[in-house]
């Protein structure tokens, strides 16, 4: 049976009263690349991550290009009275990090997609630990998801989330109003691994390519050249 991809009326107003003044008051608005963003079906926004107020911004700015974003967010979220009811309204995800449930969250987004959702992924898996801030190695569960279900891979870029609140900080640098940079990309080719046995390798070469072209879309938006090699933090764990 085929679920909402988008909540209620009621829920989706409620979120937008919140969302787009507190985007619009905290930052300034450079988008670009929303033609990229189909305006239906299934489909995997797969995003750098810098910093935890890039998913609000985010939603802004896919919202703005008519869908509903569906969030990934840690479990202990859903478990807050008010709020755990409200994001579980508004179709985001749990995730169970470090537990038998970890590949729920997974499972669940598979299922919002086939239900035609637009879901956030950073394939990171959290937010870079690059010292340049450039996009790390991901991880193979955004390149599988989307060999699956087949629904595209929109690479999105973003740069200035990391300035309204930098990683480790728990209060945001409001002044002076900081300006939130996306350039979207058009659909990652992954054709050449479909119908392929869903083997490591195979994945982690679908998941560089996503990688990738996030980094160009970021390296255009920074107008820098991206290192060649991206920030592995297991080698860096190791060095």
């Amino acid at each position: 049976m085929k679920r909402r991809s988008r909540p209620s009326w009621f829920w989706e107003v409620l979120a937008v009263l919140i969302v787009k003044p507190l985007s619009l008051l905290l930052t300034r608005h450079v988008w670009r690349g929303g033609e990229f963003v189909p305006r239906s079906g299934g489909v995997i926004i797969a995003a750098n991550h810098m910093s935890w107020s890039d998913p609000l911004l985010l939603s802004h700015y896919l919202y703005n290009n008519r869908r509903w974003p569906v969030i990934l967010a840690k479990s202990g979220l859903f478990k807050i009275p008010v709020l755990g009811r409200v994001i579980t309204r508004w179709l985001t995800i749990p995730v169970h990090r470090g537990s038998t449930e970890a590949t729920q969250s997974l499972k669940t987004a598979e299922q919002r997609l086939r239900d035609g959702g637009c879901v956030i992924f950073y394939p990171e898996g959290t937010i870079t630990r690059d010292p340049d801030m450039w996009p790390m190695v991901g991880k193979t569960g955004v390149a599988r998801l989307a060999l699956v279900t087949g629904a595209p891979v929109i690479p999105v870029a973003h740069w200035g989330a990391h300035e309204l609140l930098p990683y480790g900080e728990k209060k945001p640098r409001l002044f002076p109003r900081k300006t939130f940079r996306v350039l979207a990309g058009p659909p990652v080719d992954l054709s050449k691994y479909q119908g392929q046995p869903m083997r490591g390798t195979v994945l982690r070469e679908a998941t560089a390519d996503i990688m990738s072209a996030i980094t160009t879309q970021l390296a255009e938006i920074r107008k820098e050249e991206a290192p060649e090699i991206p920030y592995d933090p297991k080698n860096a764990a190791h060095s």
